[in-house]
């Protein structure tokens, strides 16, 4: 699955909305941080990051969310994330949840347990 991003920008509030559409994962996650990276190099106020269309996330994903949230705070600036899908929120509450911990063996193993999530959430 694709990954299509749209960015609106609100100048006079210096405000970015950046919307996913698909699958955040190992193949879209570099060319959506290399468009993440262009909005947060503007250092608008606030980066929203419209999650209303993204059906999946993987680590990969995870990470440059993660990434750019620090780049944003050492900026003094913020990142948000709206109108996440349940399967989605339930991405972020597991990751909330864990300890400062390795809890996986590797990459691969955290994304078979993250796609288990989100495809029961979802019902599949």
């Amino acid at each position: 699955m694709d990954l299509t991003t749209t960015i609106a920008v609100d100048e006079e509030h210096s405000v970015a909305r950046v919307a996913l559409a698909g699958a955040l994962n190992t193949d879209t996650a570099p060319g959506f941080e290399q468009r993440l990276q262009e909005v947060i190099e503007k250092a608008y106020a606030l980066t929203v990051l419209d999650m209303k269309d993204l059906d999946y996330i993987s680590s990969a994903g995870l990470r440059v969310i993660f990434k750019a949230a620090k780049q944003t705070r050492s900026q003094g600036n913020k990142l948000a994330a709206a109108n996440r899908k349940p399967h989605i929120d339930k991405v972020f509450e597991i990751l909330k949840a864990l300890p400062d911990m390795a809890v996986f063996a590797n990459e691969q193993e955290l994304d078979d347990y993250l796609d288990s999530m989100q495809r029961q959430v979802k019902g599949e």
